[in-house]
């Protein structure tokens, strides 16, 4: 039989895809591996995940052991995996796809590739923390915060605005880390919310006072040991460290901008359904078992310190409750990743 070259490419695209996830499930395959003995569902479906994979790990075991499915992770990030859901198209495995930032949401959305949420789901999230297209959905949220020593900022000099570490008094004293995911979701608000001449403003100023580093963990160490005075991260790498040695924090306070200021951005993390899904139901019911009351509380109860969103479920009583961070409001799914990328090439920071 004569099979169109067409056809045979797809077929090869698909068995390359199979292949691919078979290959990274050395790092992942915890989850899997945990899960796959704790019952046998209508069958197993693979999330695309670029959350933690602690958190996410907890998820699956708990969704399995109420459930049956199984769940397979492949472990990435949000680019990474965005990206791969593009090129895939149609022919992609993943039935899910979790992160931690908005933008690569969006980019998957504007590819067209997601089915709707279901609308018991969507009930679960306020509208606040979902895309108002209904195409994916808050699964938990992390706040911007300015991290600084004490010792070298006192309260009155802190900035008013994260739109003032651009400020030439800056200069030198303040750090972050621009190729991150975390960063660049932090930009794509500001643009959202100031505009592209506002944006580019900023980050001109960005490049001649900030110091780079590699991870906000990274940028908050350095503020601990006295490199820098400052640094823009999330909130929860703090938390973290606190809640384990506090070696790495133990000079540094957390200073939420308020005031619906851009730095005070609230980023949602996301999950979706893929349209291509062989495993639709199962996937459905995953989406909304993270977003549901026992999910939820996996955020309230552990150690990631991200923010519960949804199910009327509160945040870990450790960290500033939603309502006091005062953040703007934006839409997530108008987070622009490409255009960020464009403009922080630009500036020399990409």
């Amino acid at each position: 039989m004569n099979i169109p070259k067409k056809a045979l490419a797809g077929i090869a695209l698909a068995a390359t895809a199979a292949l691919g996830l078979t290959a990274c499930g050395s790092n992942a395959g915890s989850a899997s591996d945990a899960s796959a003995s704790a019952g046998s569902g209508s069958g197993d479906i693979t999330v695309y995940n670029a959350q933690h994979d602690t958190l996410t790990k907890e998820w699956v075991d708990a969704f399995t052991k109420e459930t049956g499915i199984k769940v397979t992770i492949r472990q990435g990030s949000d680019t990474e995996l965005s990206n791969q859901i593009v090129q895939e198209g149609q022919a992609s495995p993943a039935d899910v796809f979790l992160t931690e930032n908005s933008p690569a949401m969006a980019q998957v959305e504007n590819a067209g590739l997601f089915a709707d949420v279901d609308k018991a789901t969507l009930d679960q999230v306020p509208a606040e923390f979902r895309p108002s297209t209904g195409k994916w959905t808050g699964i938990a949220a992390r706040s911007t915060v300015f991290v600084y020593d004490k010792n070298k900022i006192s309260d009155d000099k802190l900035p008013k605005s994260m739109l003032d570490l651009a400020n030439p008094e800056w200069k030198g004293k303040w750090a972050a880390s621009p190729s991150g995911a975390d960063f660049q979701a932090i930009v794509a608000a500001l643009l959202e919310l100031k505009g592209e001449a506002a944006t580019e403003e900023w980050l001109k100023g960005m490049k001649e006072n900030f110091k780079a580093y590699k991870g906000n963990s990274t940028a908050m160490k350095a503020v601990n040991a006295g490199e820098v005075d400052g640094a823009l991260i999330y909130h929860y790498y703090y938390y973290g460290d606190q809640a384990k040695t506090g070696e790495n924090s133990k000079n540094v306070t957390p200073y939420y901008f308020k005031n619906q200021d851009p730095g005070a951005f609230l980023s949602v993390s996301g999950g979706g359904v893929l349209k291509s899904s062989k495993h639709a139901a199962d996937a459905q019911a995953f989406l909304k078992f993270i977003t549901g009351k026992k999910g939820q509380e996996v955020l309230k109860n552990g150690t990631s310190f991200e923010y519960a969103i949804a199910s009327q479920v509160d945040a870990n009583a450790k960290l500033v409750p939603i309502k006091e961070l005062q953040a703007p409001t934006v839409d997530p799914a108008k987070l622009n990743s490409a255009k960020v990328t464009e403009l922080m090439t630009k500036a020399g920071l990409l």
